[in-house]
């Protein structure tokens, strides 16, 4: 299974906030939107940045005032991107190596979707599930 099948199949949108909202905000639009990441886009809608609940804690940690501390201090700019063509394997590989848990998917330099490290366990899950009852149709037929 590829991506472009895994988002597909995820019909979600991704969630954005601008680089100069405060991290309450971005926490709401979170919370509102039962996401643990948001995408920073930049004016041509590619990511610049990703803000998650790692960071949010980070930020709390530090005791910054939530409300003025902007998303644009705060967000991982170094943003590891997919593409379309790549694997669930190879997402799963990638996101267990780097130790990050969302993945924002661009397709000729357009942001097309995120996908999360739960939305690969389950495209896994479900691929093992899809095995073993092929297996038991053979074994039965």
């Amino acid at each position: 299974m590829t991506l472009k099948d895994l988002l597909a199949a995820k019909n979600g949108r991704t969630i954005t906030v601008s680089a100069s909202a405060s991290v309450a905000e971005a926490i709401r639009v979170m919370h509102d939107n039962k996401v643990g990441a948001v995408l920073i886009p930049d004016a041509g809608g590619c990511p610049v940045g990703i803000f998650t609940e790692r960071d949010v804690v980070r930020v709390y940690a530090e005791g910054d005032d939530l409300a003025v501390v902007r998303v644009e201090e705060r967000m991982t700019c170094s943003v590891v991107v997919g593409k379309p063509e790549d694997t669930v394997d190879e997402v799963m590989a990638l996101m267990t190596e780097r130790r990050f848990r969302h993945l924002p998917v661009l397709d000729k330099g357009k942001l097309i979707g995120l996908v999360s490290i739960g939305d690969v366990v389950k495209a896994k899950l479900d691929e093992a599930a899809r095995e073993a009852q092929t297996l038991r149709e053979y074994i039965h037929s």
